[in-house]
């Protein structure tokens, strides 16, 4: 791995971020495949990684190509990335005083071999007021985040524990990335 070409197949500046305590030099080269899929959240997950992940690989067939992809779900209810800001608050309402699971679904293609796994973490949240719900809305946050919520920015202070892996919450689970590198 140490000469070869490593791609990060997401647009995601929290996974870039990330992957840099593992590699630190990479492109980044997102896919642009349909994220919809359907089965379990974990399913899902695993899924939407290894399609992006095999997405970039089949265009850079020399590189390493890492793939993820992340949801939570509340109960029965899957969420993505809010629409809105009306969708944004409706999903804080539903994390608010519950603990809810973040799966991340990591992939890695390189030499034609595709590995897929997934991670969850529980996370607990606070309960939150409607103004509090409005005020974080209002930075803008919870927009381009599954779950509606950071929990590495403003919406941290939310967040009453965590059981399972923190950066899997982020976007990509560290150890699991790190151990999968590992066995390539």
């Amino acid at each position: 791995m140490d000469d070869k070409r490593v791609i990060l197949a997401s647009a995601s500046p929290r996974r870039k971020e990330l992957l840099t305590y593992i590699i630190p030099r990479f492109d980044v080269v997102p896919s642009g495949i349909d994220e919809t899929a359907s089965g379990t959240p974990a399913e899902q997950v695993k899924k939407l990684a290894l399609d992006k992940a095999l997405d970039v690989a089949s265009k850079h067939p020399d590189a390493l190509v890492i793939g993820a992809d992340t949801l939570v779900a509340a109960g029965r209810r899957v969420l993505g990335k809010p629409a809105s800001e009306a969708e944004a608050a409706d999903m804080l309402r539903l994390l608010s005083g519950r603990e809810h699971k973040v799966y991340t679904g990591v992939a890695v293609v390189s030499d034609g071999a595709a590995k897929a796994d997934v991670n969850m973490t529980r996370v607990l949240f606070a309960p939150l007021s409607d103004a509090e719900i409005r005020d974080y809305i209002k930075t803008g946050e919870p927009m381009d985040k599954a779950g509606a919520y950071g929990i590495q920015g403003y919406g941290g202070k939310f967040i009453r524990a965590v059981h399972g892996c923190y950066f899997n919450v982020m976007g990509l689970p560290l150890n699991m990335l790190y151990n999968m590198l590992k066995k390539i």
